[in-house]
């Protein structure tokens, strides 16, 4: 409160407690025949100058009131608070429903590719990009397979690699949801060529592979192969791979060395020339000390007595070096599929033999 207008307040109310005291005392000190004698009386005056001062105060009072009502009012308008929707809650926003459906596991609807066609000569790879929807579809794992391997092949990030001449169909099917799923029409035209026969890819010294064959690792021979060393380890027997997959431009330079070494006649025996050698399938394997020690090993004996049944075959067996071009190498597994495998495997034969069929550099 504004400080004079409170001494104001104090000052008249003790003028009229002085005043009224004043007065009770005159009064009480007259004779009593003049209590109500016609007289005028000056504490009468005094009494209305008293009130006209308390109104005046109270004028004052009362405008310093809305004074501050007035100040109180800007500075902080009041604002009734409004219930949306009446005396009701507020309804949960379309954000925050937008939010919580996104929060939730959702089951894959549907596959966009990149591509649905293709055309690639034998030889060639090439990936759609996968795209599952919804966006926040819990398992977006993809399941490839090709209607016809001996065609394209397809590994399981959906590359798919054309092998020869031909025509058929790629599928990603969602893991989550089977029902759902994409597929490409993968054309394969002859390119470069590549033999095959009665199905089987045919590489050495007589049939070759193009330089721009890049495949990488076959999964379906790697699949196979993880399968038998697991069920080694089981007999507590350690076999793995020390060389796989070698591409055209590996070979060139890994044949110069041994030509470098050992002289073209002798690195013939042992290694292939590039565009000849099984490593550039994906197909083949080398194992473990890759050396003729490796057959006399607990690891070499069991590979030679059971790797047919995972799909494999010694590929140069000892006493064909005449038939295959190749020395013995126990060490050196083809991946033919398990049926073929255990065929050849029965015959006794090399796949030269086999498939009746020569392996000789034309120079």
């Amino acid at each position: 409160m504004n400080r004079k207008y409170i001494f104001a307040a104090f000052a008249v109310a003790a003028a009229a407690v002085t005043l009224i005291t004043a007065g009770c005392k005159s009064i009480e000190d007259e004779p009593a025949a003049a209590v109500n004698a016609d007289v005028t009386m000056t504490s009468l005056t005094t009494m209305e100058k008293l009130t006209e001062a308390l109104s005046e105060t109270d004028t004052e009072l009362a405008e310093y009131k809305d004074e501050i009502n007035g100040t109180a009012e800007s500075a902080v308008p009041y604002e009734p608070a409004v219930s949306a929707g009446g005396d009701t809650e507020p309804s949960e926003t379309s954000a925050d429903s937008e939010i919580e459906a996104r929060n939730e596991a959702a089951n894959v609807e549907s596959i966009s590719l990149t591509f649905y066609s293709v055309t690639l000569e034998a030889g060639q790879s090439k990936m759609p990009i996968v795209t599952m929807f919804p966006e926040n579809a819990s398992d977006k794992s993809e399941l490839w397979e090709s209607s016809n391997p001996s065609v394209a092949s397809v590994n399981e990030l959906g590359n798919i690699t054309a092998l020869s001449e031909g025509s058929c169909t790629v599928k990603v099917t969602s893991a989550q949801n089977p029902e759902v799923f994409a597929e490409v029409e993968v054309t394969v035209t002859a390119g470069a060529q590549i033999t095959y026969i009665d199905g089987i890819l045919v590489v050495n010294k007589t049939y070759a592979l193009p330089a721009g064959y890049n495949p990488g690792v076959n999964s379906e021979a790697q699949d196979a192969f993880d399968r038998m060393q697991s069920d080694a380890a089981a007999e507590d027997i350690n076999i793995y791979i020390s060389s796989g997959f070698r591409s055209y431009d590996y070979q060139a330079g890994l044949y110069q060395r041994y030509v470098d070494k050992d002289g073209k006649a002798e690195a013939d025996r042992y290694s292939a020339r590039a565009g000849h050698s099984e490593h550039q399938t994906g197909l083949a394997f080398d194992l473990n000390s890759i050396d003729d020690s490796f057959a006399d090993t607990k690891e070499g004996k069991w590979v030679s007595r059971n790797c047919h049944r995972y799909g494999f075959i010694i590929r140069y067996p000892a006493d064909k070096e005449d038939i295959t071009g190749y020395k013995w190498e126990p060490w050196h597994i083809r991946y033919l599929g398990e049926e073929t495998a255990q065929a050849v495997y029965d015959s006794g034969l090399c796949l030269e033999e086999y498939l009746g069929i020569t392996s000789e550099y034309a120079d």
